[in-house]
């Protein structure tokens, strides 16, 4: 048996065992070097997922166009809970979220996010339920997982502000991104390229972190890899993401 497949099987026992991807479906980012390093080879379905950026707003914008191009890919109304609404609807709209499919929850408070987000969790058919808080519990999060099982509804912690690094509780989530600002292409002439990213995948339950550098949603929440680093050689890559 090749290799991929061995691990291929591998992953998805794993998967199985854990309750993950055994039983929903998946969103996946269309990328095969990024699908091919997430055990469920994209966002899974009736789990939990946590997405930051950081402290500086153009990481916090970025980590949130990310999370409504995933939300774009699937069918469904969006529950997205929030201390107070700060959205900025036509970027959302830019990323292929369209404002109509958009439900916001002004909850004014951390433990309120957590509550409504449980509560939304529980009606199936839905795109996904975002919660923003600064920081949650442990318990919180496997009270999330275990209401995104039941549903099959993917659960997204949004922890806005946070800084890389920052000493944080255990996390049932299956996946932890963050996502930053990265410079733009040179076009050579004054004007602003296609907005670029640096994409972490701190976590993933059953696989390994990695790092991508990648081209911002478009107008159907599709993010890409810049042309240039498409048929970059697989070890010069992990290279300059170790760096």
């Amino acid at each position: 048996m090749r290799q991929s497949a061995v691990l291929e099987e591998i992953r998805a026992k794993i998967a199985q065992i854990e309750g993950v991807g055994a039983r929903h479906d998946v969103i996946p980012f269309g990328i095969e070097d990024f699908d091919s390093r997430i055990p469920a080879r994209g966002i899974a379905m009736g789990a939990l997922h946590e997405l930051a950026g950081s402290p500086e707003l153009a990481d916090d914008a970025s980590a949130t166009i990310f999370l409504a191009g995933i939300l774009a890919r699937s069918d469904g109304p969006v529950f997205w809970c929030l201390r107070w609404r700060d959205l900025f609807a036509p970027a959302l709209y830019l990323a292929g979220l369209h404002p109509d499919r958009l439900i916001h929850v002004e909850a004014g408070s951390d433990t309120n996010v957590l509550l409504a987000m449980e509560e939304c969790l529980r009606h199936p058919g839905l795109a996904g339920v975002v919660g923003e808080v600064k920081k949650y519990s442990t318990t919180a999060s496997k009270r999330l997982q275990l209401a995104a099982e039941a549903s099959g509804v993917p659960a997204f912690i949004f922890r806005r502000a946070c800084k890389a690094g920052e000493p944080a509780e255990g996390s049932a989530a299956v996946t932890r991104w963050r996502i930053t600002a990265s410079p733009t292409e040179d076009l050579g002439i004054p004007a602003i390229g296609r907005a670029r990213w640096r994409v972490a995948l701190e976590r993933a339950r059953g696989g390994n972190p990695h790092n991508w550098i990648v081209e911002g949603c478009d107008a159907t929440g599709r993010i890409a890899l810049p042309a240039a680093l498409v048929d970059r050689p697989a070890a010069q890559e992990d290279a300059q993401a170790a760096a």
